[in-house]
């Protein structure tokens, strides 16, 4: 069931990017498999599917131990403690979740040490909830500007999180915010920025995060299935 539900999400943004005369290719599928098993992962991966999700450092860690010798690149979609980046670096692919000047500092500076640099995303709280991680919008290209001094992060684009809600329209206003600061950062000159990217757009509206130019989709539930927790159905 797994290859086929990625057959179909490819189906699907392919449709869609086709109707905004957008090319698919531009578009990578980032499948989370936040609590489903490694078995789970290599039906992605046999279906071609190589770009890996995880929420939490030390499940990532031991999934990518149970991986190792795969063509995995894992990518860190879920909130990051400064005190854990040296378990990512140096071989993380992404790192969706840089809130803060502390964390890209660290980032930084395990990166120099590795001798490598680190692609990192700017996650943005557009829907001002209170309950989520993220830069507040209006200080985005300030906080981006800070970190002008660091050798070792690229700043790649953006990041957000679409409210939960029934409607998916109702997420097109915060991923708009996020396309328009990225074209703020566009004008900025900076040399470790290069805003490509914006993560944004989940199982429930990636096609509206489509329509508004999101370049990677987070994808659980579609791939994976529901995820259950603790006797109950978890938002993906």
């Amino acid at each position: 069931m797994i290859a086929e539900n990625i057959a179909d999400i490819r189906r699907r943004v392919a449709d869609r990017c086709r109707a905004l005369g957008r090319d698919p290719g531009g578009v990578r599928i980032v499948a989370v498999s936040k609590t489903f098993p490694v078995s789970s992962i290599r039906e992605a991966l046999g279906a071609g599917l190589l770009d890996i999700g995880e929420n939490y450092v030390q499940e990532l860690l031991a999934k990518r131990r149970e991986l190792a010798g795969e063509p995995v690149r894992w990518h860190m979609v879920g909130h990051l403690q400064s005190n854990k980046v040296r378990q990512l670096v140096p071989w993380i692919s992404l790192v969706h979740s840089v809130d803060s000047l502390h964390l890209a500092e660290e980032i930084d500076r395990r990166s120099a040490s590795a001798g490598t640099v680190t692609e990192v995303l700017i996650e943005v709280n557009t829907s001002g909830e209170d309950s989520k991680f993220g830069v507040e919008p209006e200080r985005v290209c300030e906080r981006v500007g800070e970190m002008g001094g660091l050798r070792h992060v690229r700043i790649a684009g953006l990041m957000t999180i679409g409210p939960f809600l029934p409607d998916p329209e109702d997420s097109r206003p915060m991923f708009r915010r996020l396309r328009d600061l990225r074209e703020e950062l566009r004008r900025m000159r900076q040399d470790n920025l290069d805003p490509v990217h914006l993560s944004m757009g989940m199982t429930g509206d990636f096609e509206v995060a489509l329509e508004e130019g999101a370049t990677v989709l987070r994808i659980g539930t579609a791939i994976f299935g529901e995820r259950h927790v603790h006797g109950r159905t978890a938002a993906a």
